[in-house]
């Protein structure tokens, strides 16, 4: 780790081996299927597959922030989830914009500071943390302060017009995707704050010796996943009108931690970037819209999905392995 010059360290570089493996499998799948299956290259179907990865996509921009800090958040979903459906609850009920706004984005930075002050300094490990919280936050809001699975959008809200909204016929969601994706690309490589994120998930221990704050950067990267899926969850509320709190029992945790590992961010912490998640969404977006067209059942998806994820895991164990101080989760 070097910190004057902000070069990554060598399992960085690593990385983008598996970086570049990624890519040509999407181009390659991508041939194979627009050359195989009609209508995969109508215009309609490519924006379909923009669209699809846009809120996964946005959702694996927080969770790769928190993986290359050595960590990981399986609250995400939860958050996403819950967040929204109680502030269309609110909505409902006659609560003001701003109010209810308040009152959701309070929930949802405690949540956020619940997260990271117990994995930084309670020193519990995140994914017990952050599964203890997904539990906790779905069982309240769905027992105590929703009344119902699918919370509608009321009629004519904003909410609702952002989800027809189109740029140049190009769904609004996309072009929110790609905003994120740069902001915290330049957050990652052009700020000081940047730098130690990767400075603590390659060494915690060396990282605050030269004087990075390694807890409260650790906090903050769990704040900024929550505020990640509450734009997640306004998006999917956009398109879809509604918001349906089964999706926490979902395989979209496992898709997010797919399209994080499989682009390229190691789970050992301190590698990889932006551009890592915006490849392993393009491969999953790919690779799910190929598998709907062919018209394979929903099972046997997720049974193609759980192998690909688990030799992502696999592959990301040989190259970037966790040596002792890795493996000193407790240390963060």
């Amino acid at each position: 780790m070097d910190e004057r010059s902000g070069r990554r360290p060598q399992a960085y570089r690593v990385a983008l081996s598996q970086e570049r493996i990624v890519l040509a499998i999407a181009v390659l799948i991508f041939a194979a299927a627009a050359v195989g299956l009609p209508g995969f290259l109508a215009p309609d179907n490519l924006i379909a597959i923009v669209r699809s990865v846009s809120v996964l996509g946005i959702l694996a921009l927080g969770m790769g922030l928190v993986i290359i800090g050595r960590g990981i958040d399986l609250s995400a979903v939860a958050v996403m989830a819950m967040s929204v459906a109680w502030f269309l609850q609110l909505l409902n009920g006659g609560t003001s914009d701003g109010l209810a706004l308040a009152y959701t984005l309070a929930a949802v930075l405690f949540i956020g500071l619940l997260n990271g002050v117990l994995v930084a300094y309670a020193e519990v490990q995140p994914i017990f943390v952050t599964l203890a919280t997904a539990s906790f936050v779905f069982g309240y809001v769905r027992s105590q302060v929703i009344t119902q699975d699918a919370v509608p959008v009321p009629s004519g809200h904003w909410i609702e017009r952002l989800g027809g909204l189109r740029i140049a016929d190009i769904p609004v969601e996309v072009f929110i995707f790609a905003i994120l994706a740069l902001a915290v690309s330049l957050f990652l490589r052009r700020t000081k704050w940047g730098r130690y994120v990767y400075f603590a998930g390659d060494n915690p221990a060396g990282a605050r010796n030269i004087g990075v704050p390694v807890r409260p950067m650790l906090v903050l990267r769990y704040v900024i996943s929550a505020l990640i899926a509450f734009v997640a969850g306004l998006l999917t509320a956009a398109s879809l009108h509604s918001i349906n709190t089964r999706i926490v029992n979902s395989s979209l945790l496992y898709d997010i931690v797919l399209v994080a590992v499989i682009g390229g961010i190691g789970l050992s912490g301190g590698k990889g970037g932006v551009r890592n998640v915006l490849i392993g969404a393009a491969l999953a977006g790919i690779l799910l819209n190929t598998m709907t067209i062919i018209d394979i059942p929903l099972l046997y998806q997720n049974l193609i999905k759980a192998g690909i994820l688990l030799a992502a895991i696999i592959v990301d164990g040989i190259l970037n392995p966790r040596d002792e101080q890795t493996a000193q989760q407790g240390d963060i």
